[in-house]
């Protein structure tokens, strides 16, 4: 199979329209349009994503393709985010791309979002060597792979109810702070300069299975602002920020040293929105004895980007599948599934 030279990659999964070109396997335009209409709403209402998607992908795709002085006849191939997100969000990014692929003939591949996000961390550092461990974890995935090589993964847990990032929206909805709410959280977490912290629970698992829950931690936060009252609660909002994000950060340095531990594997690689939190690269690279490796904090939100990387990946070893509408949030590949998780105390 011959290596594309010139791809791109389209994204419309959820809230963020994105287009991007890679030339050879490196970035030249990462184009994202993220829509803060969701903002009043305190999250994402489908039936608005799809109609913002609609009204960018094209003025974005030509604005992409006019920076880098590419022309559609110049492109080598199309990867398109086709699994998983909402439904309507996702069939105007395959659309658009089966469009340019049936008007110009351009071969077309789908992708998974979250092989797109494991391949992010692959943009930059090419010396990260297969097999790694992976925490794909953002506002709508909390996951722990395996990942031998491109297309080969193993799920060895993910989150059993809410995501990490999910978490950090309704907590942050609780104490009075904007949609999205995981940087205001990480800004007012930082911002604490304070030795008071509320200790709120940490759902622990075991091997073999390495589950997460953030549920129990968000509603134990919404029963402390009822029992203090919310003037305390937001007189005090720096110091429950902290309290929570240390408590989300716990699960997960806990949970992805265990699985290294258990696999033998070195390398670990963080990527989804979340990554982009620093109190969690900190405390992850100081946890594990091994490298830790994440991508750009411009490579962590959803973006085209990764899309167009694992495209690339996926194309040049044969691995090719023509786009199918999956909204189902499983990573589907020719390896196991996840293993099943037994929780502890």
């Amino acid at each position: 199979m011959s290596t594309p030279h010139i791809v791109l990659g389209i994204e419309t999964s959820c809230d963020e329209t994105s287009v991007a070109l890679l030339r050879d396997g490196t970035v030249l335009v990462n184009a994202i349009y993220t829509q803060a209409e969701h903002e009043r709403y305190g999250g994402v209402v489908p039936e608005i994503a799809s109609r913002a998607h609609i009204a960018k992908i094209d003025r974005l795709c030509l604005s992409v393709l006019s920076q880098s002085a590419i022309g559609v006849e110049d492109l080598s191939l199309i990867a398109v985010t086709d699994s998983p997100g909402l439904a309507g969000a996702l069939l105007v990014g395959i659309g658009f791309a089966l469009g340019i692929h049936c008007g110009f003939g351009v071969p077309i591949i789908g992708v998974n979002h979250l092989e797109g996000h494991i391949a992010s961390v692959k943009i930059e550092n090419e010396a990260l060597a297969f097999p790694f461990l992976a925490l794909v974890v953002s506002g709508g995935h909390t996951a722990l792979y395996h990942v031998d090589d491109f297309a080969h993964y193993r799920c060895l847990g993910q989150t059993i109810d809410d995501a990490a990032g999910e978490a950090f929206d309704k907590v942050g909805k609780l104490l009075g702070l904007g949609y999205p709410a995981g940087q205001a959280i990480e800004a007012e977490a930082g911002a604490y300069d304070g030795d008071e912290i509320v200790s709120f629970p940490v759902a622990r698992v075991s091997s073999p299975g390495f589950a997460f829950s953030f549920s129990g931690l968000k509603t134990a936060v919404k029963y402390h602002i009822e029992r203090t009252g919310r003037a305390y609660a937001f007189k005090h909002r720096r110091m429950l920020c902290r309290s929570f994000q240390n408590a989300v950060i716990e699960s997960l340095v806990h949970t992805t040293i265990a699985a290294a531990r258990y696999t033998g594997l070195e390398r670990i690689a963080v990527v989804g929105g979340v990554a982009r939190n620093r109190a969690l690269r900190a405390a992850l690279a100081a946890a594990h004895g091994g490298a830790v490796f994440f991508p750009s904090p411009s490579f962590c939100t959803d973006n085209a980007a990764m899309i167009a990387k694992a495209g690339f990946e996926h194309y040049r070893k044969g691995i090719i599948r023509f786009p199918k509408m999956t909204p189902s949030p499983a990573l589907r590949t020719a390896t196991a599934p996840c293993v099943k998780s037994t929780p502890v105390s």
